[in-house]
């Protein structure tokens, strides 16, 4: 016979203790909604840079609501981020982690996907909720309060140009233009996003913050020049790969859409993107930290926020200088055979998109959690590629500017100035951000 009693009153009978909090609090289910959307947006074949805005803003979202119930600890980015002025305040009775879930979910939903695309998602942690015990007030005070919340960061969204960018003129190709991109094998796609400069940074002035330096002058005859040593550098190394280098490219290689060809079968395969990845990096670290609910969130707040604006500004230079990649060079000049390890994604050379993003997201995890924090990145144990440890974030960092070369899409040059660039972008996101009151 049971514990309860038929004899028992009303008042005593054998109800489950609540316990939402220890599920809805648990700072792993906020790592786990992040891959939700990061699954999601591998699944819809967006592209890194348009993949860094759906997670900048659900990021924010998720850190206003715990702002918002944390006020002593932190504060609002309103007056901190560009263009961001109000967020509603929250109603009494809210418990601010489920609104936190909830609104990374509506506004990562809304900034991108189509309507309905996270619903099946938010309605298990709504399940969730009542199913442990939350009260039905607090169930309704919590999930008004996170879709105001959201509409208010959508409303910001909006203003970013970034619907304005998707009816500017796409980039020229002009033939026999020695030295300038031109669309690679074996998609020959057109250049991705080449009016990304235009989109509103949430830290960064404008996308010429801080502008690149210059890349080598394009010289291919003259075997002295800076450029043509560049050039047999990335092919000589290219064509020497030891199995390390090449675990390292596939490692970091995170095309979100490669197109396989075997004869007249194409296929893509999908990984997570370079924000992705760097994403499931900042969940590792504050699992391996045990890092509280509020600061998971603020993690990957910080660090989406790096990542978007690390894009914009790598854009900018990608499509001012308009450099060709050097499977297009070797190819016409030296070696129309050769091939470099790794697919060429579809935009110009100059500078490195994942070395200026990884170096920015190696700064912003280093503030939160420390330097030197040894970890095991297991990102990529589900696309079948062994894991790799580290001393520190930004040792990952390091081997991720290696990574570009070694897979023979980016010049050594190019990697070690973006690195640079990247960790200047990472740095002013650290000093703006300076969320956490003493």
């Amino acid at each position: 016979m049971g514990t309860c009693f038929l004899f028992l009153t009303a008042a005593t009978s054998c109800k489950k203790t609540p316990d939402y909090a220890k599920v809805l609090h648990n700072p792993t289910l906020y790592s786990k909604t992040v891959h939700e959307l990061n699954a999601l947006v591998m699944g819809n074949n967006f592209t890194p840079v348009v993949a860094s805005r759906n997670y900048a803003y659900a990021a924010v979202a998720g850190y206003e609501a715990i702002a918002a119930g944390n006020p002593t600890k932190y504060r609002s980015l309103v007056g901190l981020l560009n263009g961001l002025k109000a967020v509603p305040a929250a109603p009494a009775n809210v418990d601010f982690e489920y609104a936190a879930l909830l609104a990374y979910c509506k506004v990562g939903e809304a900034v991108t996907f189509p309507k309905g695309s996270m619903k099946a998602y938010t309605d298990s942690l709504h399940n969730l909720a009542m199913d442990h015990g939350m009260p039905e007030d607090m169930v309704k005070n919590t999930e008004l309060y996170a879709d105001t919340l959201s509409k208010a960061i959508i409303g910001w969204s909006k203003k970013d140009n970034y619907l304005k960018t998707r009816a500017l003129s796409k980039f020229n190709v002009i033939p026999d233009s020695p030295g300038r991109w031109v669309p690679t094998p074996p998609m020959y796609g057109d250049a991705v996003e080449p009016n990304w400069r235009d989109i509103r940074p949430m830290v960064m002035s404008d996308a010429k913050k801080y502008d690149v330096v210059p890349p080598p002058t394009f010289n291919i005859t003259d075997k002295n020049s800076r450029y043509y040593k560049e050039v047999i550098y990335i092919k000589n190394a290219g064509d020497s790969l030891n199995a390390e280098q090449e675990h390292i490219a596939d490692f970091w290689d995170d095309n979100p859409g490669r197109l396989n060809v075997t004869g007249h079968t194409q296929y893509i395969t999908k990984k997570f993107s370079p924000p992705g990845h760097w994403l499931s990096i900042t969940g590792i670290a504050a699992g391996n930290a045990k890092a509280d609910f509020a600061t998971t969130v603020y993690a990957y707040a910080e660090t989406s926020i790096a990542l978007f604006d690390a894009f914009i500004e790598c854009w900018a230079a990608k499509y001012k200088y308009e450099t060709a990649r050097p499977e297009t060079v070797i190819n016409q000049y030296i070696d129309k055979e050769w091939r470099p390890h790794l697919q060429t994604p579809p935009f110009p050379e100059y500078t490195c998109g994942h070395c200026t993003i990884s170096a920015a997201a190696a700064e912003t995890l280093t503030s939160v959690f420390g330097d030197n924090v040894a970890y095991k990145d297991t990102s990529e144990l589900e696309f079948g590629i062994r894991s790799r440890s580290f001393k520190s974030f930004r040792q990952a960092a390091d081997e991720t500017s290696w990574s570009r070369f070694y897979g023979g899409i980016h010049f050594r040059n190019s990697t070690i100035v973006s690195s640079g660039y990247g960790k200047t972008v990472g740095d002013s996101v650290v000093a703006r951000l300076q969320i956490l009151k003493k």
